[in-house]
């Protein structure tokens, strides 16, 4: 014996289902927060930014210890005036503050590849673009979501690595200075440089779509090529083109904003450098831009 139940003509096909079904619009504001959602919900993101806070906190405690075990050495040693202006550059509160960061760069640029290429392995992607189907709005609130959350978290981590190498750095008179300018400009300029990367990041892996070929351009970029330039600075640095190359590079450029710019031979002047990087950084976001926009997922 069976039964056949009909729904009535023009009726809804499941009761209060149907009617309390709501469309809302896809908004930038809801494709922020969609993108925010899914950030916070992969493990690999607290396991990157958990790494980048280690890796500069920890960093900056370490080259405290060595300021102070420097000073220890020379002891009762009157310093030059040169080897002590060297050793400010060299250990002075603002690299010992941000002594991590281009290792914190490194670790938030593959949270920045894995941001849209984890999309394209699991295939979320189309479900992101079905959704909003313009696809650049979407890529824009990834980017910003991106660095806003890069830009805090180098904020933080800085405010913790001063905090943890303050003791040190004020038993050896070197207790950072909040009224010099150009030492606060050196440690902002750092979130600067590590929000810029993140994007670059993005960029590259919305251009290749492939986690292990984006990471290794990143890597490459920003570790393997400017320190074969270091080498070859080293050796040749009579060549003028050389010099030229080299100080042009994304991460030597960007790094003049940073506490390692006086470190480097024929650096760019802080602003200029970061406005190299910026333009590297918006070049490459576009050209991943493009190629979302005009081929499919």
């Amino acid at each position: 014996m069976s039964a056949t139940v009909t729904a009535q003509a023009g009726g809804p096909a499941s009761g209060t289902t149907a009617e309390h079904t709501s469309v809302q619009n896809v908004t930038f504001f809801r494709l922020l927060r969609s993108e925010w959602i899914k950030l916070w919900t992969l493990r690999s993101t607290w396991w990157t930014l958990g790494s980048t806070v280690v890796i500069m906190a920890g960093f900056a405690l370490m080259m405290a210890v060595v300021v102070q075990f420097l000073n220890d050495q020379m002891g009762d040693v009157e310093p030059a005036q040169e080897g002590q202006a060297s050793m400010d550059a060299v250990f002075g509160a603002p690299t010992v503050i941000a002594g991590g960061y281009e290792f914190a760069a490194l670790v938030v640029a593959v949270l920045g590849a894995m941001v849209i290429t984890g999309e394209y392995s699991t295939g979320m992607i189309r479900s992101t673009f079905a959704a909003a189907p313009g696809r650049l709005n979407a890529f824009a609130a990834k980017a910003t979501v991106l660095a806003a959350v890069t830009a805090v978290l180098t904020t933080v981590s800085l405010l913790l690595g001063w905090l943890v190498s303050l003791p040190i750095l004020n038993a050896n008179d070197m207790a950072l200075d909040w009224s010099n300018g150009d030492d606060v400009r050196k440690l902002y300029g750092v979130v600067i440089y590590t929000a810029l990367v993140a994007l670059f990041a993005l960029g590259i892996g919305t251009l290749l779509r492939h986690t292990a070929g984006a990471i290794f351009t990143v890597v490459a970029v920003f570790l393997v090529i400017p320190f074969v330039f270091n080498i070859v600075v080293a050796f040749a640095s009579s060549l003028d083109w050389v010099l030229d190359v080299n100080k042009f590079l994304p991460s030597v450029a960007g790094s003049a904003i940073t506490p390692s710019g006086a470190q480097v031979p024929e650096v760019l002047d802080p602003w200029v450098g970061i406005s190299v990087l910026g333009a590297y950084t918006v070049i490459v976001v576009i050209a991943g831009a493009l190629r979302l926009k005009l081929q499919d997922a």
